[in-house]
């Protein structure tokens, strides 16, 4: 397993420096300190892309690639969907990072490992971290297709990206009780009704994976109150949370969970229903982006 954890500020640097060499920064109209340490107002916001959904990064304006290459303690994922590149550009008039690609826990990598990018967004000066994923849907009534903001979520990976040491900046006992901010979800709900664009709200359990669950653990899922099932997400909200970072989540259902359908699961369907939504969901999440008021968000 991989389970040592980069040096934060080294992998910071790394960012800070490719961005300052880009000749694109020019192009942004705003100082370089917007995403030096949150010096400069509005904050930068950061942005985990989950699987199929890498190509929101469209989205960005001037965006600036940076690949995981090149970031040390960054991994190169071994998922289909899931680039291995940060891209720093605007959304909705703000600074943005976006991870196009996680390393996941069932590749080998620790919690810790996993929360690591986090972190970095953390030492860079992002207080609000966007999280996406696509997920089986527990609940009958999500069929594929539907947005789901994360109102809650299950931890059942049996990992912590919070063992060991406290870590700087860290509580080491977080709240989770508000995990995904209420008022974050509440724009995201404003958002969406303008935009005529139907969103639901659930609860996400996280799984290690990688196999798909048996219908048996999706009934004991639902029974835990659980609305949509995937693979990542949990550790890196945990993570965020202790570095005091208020969340929101999405999640794309792409499937009917195990048992619903009879029809066999598979990633490639992942991909698809992933791919036919992202338009709704970058459009979404743009308008929430740019309607953030905190300056320090």
């Amino acid at each position: 397993m991989n389970g040592a954890p980069a040096d934060v500020k080294a992998a910071a640097s790394a960012i800070l420096e490719a961005f300052s060499r880009s000749a694109d920064r020019r192009s942004w109209g705003f100082p370089y300190e917007l995403v030096n340490a949150g010096r400069s107002a509005p904050g930068p916001v950061a942005l985990v892309l989950g699987s199929g959904l890498g190509h929101l990064t469209g989205r960005l304006q001037h965006p600036i690639s940076v690949q995981y290459r090149d970031i040390p303690g960054f991994h190169q994922p071994n998922v289909e969907g899931h680039k291995g590149e940060l891209v720093i550009g605007q959304l909705g008039g703000r600074g943005v990072f976006a991870q196009s690609g996680r390393f996941h826990m069932y590749e080998g990598h620790s919690a810790a490992v996993a929360a690591f990018p986090v972190r970095v967004f953390a030492a860079l000066g992002v207080r609000t971290l966007i999280v996406t994923n696509a997920a089986g849907g527990v609940n009958r009534s999500f069929g594929p297709g539907t947005i789901m903001t994360i109102g809650d979520q299950l931890n059942l990976t049996g990992r912590s990206p919070l063992e060991g040491p406290v870590r700087p900046n860290e509580t080491r006992f977080p709240d989770m009780t508000t995990a995904y901010d209420p008022g974050l979800r509440a724009l995201a709900k404003r958002v969406a009704a303008e935009q005529g664009t139907p969103l639901a709200e659930g609860v996400y359990a996280g799984l290690l994976g990688p196999s798909y669950e048996t219908p048996a653990e999706i009934r004991m899922l639902a029974a835990l109150g659980a609305d949509a099932v995937g693979m990542s997400t949990v550790v890196e909200v945990i993570a965020a949370r202790a570095l005091g970072i208020r969340c929101l989540g999405f999640s794309t259902i792409t499937n009917a969970a195990a048992g619903y359908s009879g029809a066999p699961l598979s990633h490639a369907e992942v991909m698809e229903i992933a791919g036919r939504t992202g338009a709704s969901l970058g459009r979404l999440i743009e308008g929430v982006v740019g309607a953030l008021e905190d300056p320090s968000a």
